[in-house]
């Protein structure tokens, strides 16, 4: 068994670290178009809810992560609200050096961080425009990110070579 030989002392480890600068609703938007009819009818909706991120870097290791989340209700055809919330936040992710590594902490772990803040803009507009609340579930960001990732290699590998 090979023994480990402590890092020379004038290198300090690598510090990884992943720090929260800023949390915002970046934008926020609900439609009640039935209003006020849908209020007389029993309440028993459809609900769609679809979740997206966007991350671009601002500058050296700071990103921007916005988390879209869209939910949509329905009863029987007629949709009953859309609420859409754009939660942003500014990350420092220091000492990821490897690719893979920063874009899954970004992709998986950033995400994660802003879904609370989310999930209670949601809630509350939905409240405000009448409804009963909406609790979203918790979301398992890493499983996303994972199936995101699988879905693209797939479609990198199915994608026909192309000769020049």
């Amino acid at each position: 068994m090979a023994e480990q030989q402590p890092a020379p002392a004038n290198e300090a480890p690598l510090q990884r670290t992943v720090q929260l600068q800023k949390i915002y609703c970046k934008d926020a938007s609900l439609e009640v178009p039935q209003a006020p009819q849908i209020f007389t009818r029993q309440w028993k909706p459809q609900v769609d809810v679809q979740v997206n991120t966007e991350i671009k870097q601002i500058q050296g290791e700071h990103y921007h992560v916005v988390l879209t989340i869209t939910a949509t209700a329905k009863l029987d055809e007629d949709v009953a609200f859309l609420v859409e919330v754009h939660q942003a936040g500014i990350f420092a992710i220091v000492g990821f050096d490897d690719a893979a590594e920063r874009q899954a902490v970004l992709g998986a772990y950033c995400p994660a961080q802003i879904f609370p803040f989310a999930r209670e803009t949601v809630a509350d507009l939905v409240e405000r425009a009448g409804f009963p609340q909406l609790l979203l579930q918790p979301i398992n960001f890493d499983a996303l990110y994972l199936e995101h990732q699988k879905q693209a290699q797939q479609q990198q590998a199915a994608a026909p070579a192309t000769t020049h």
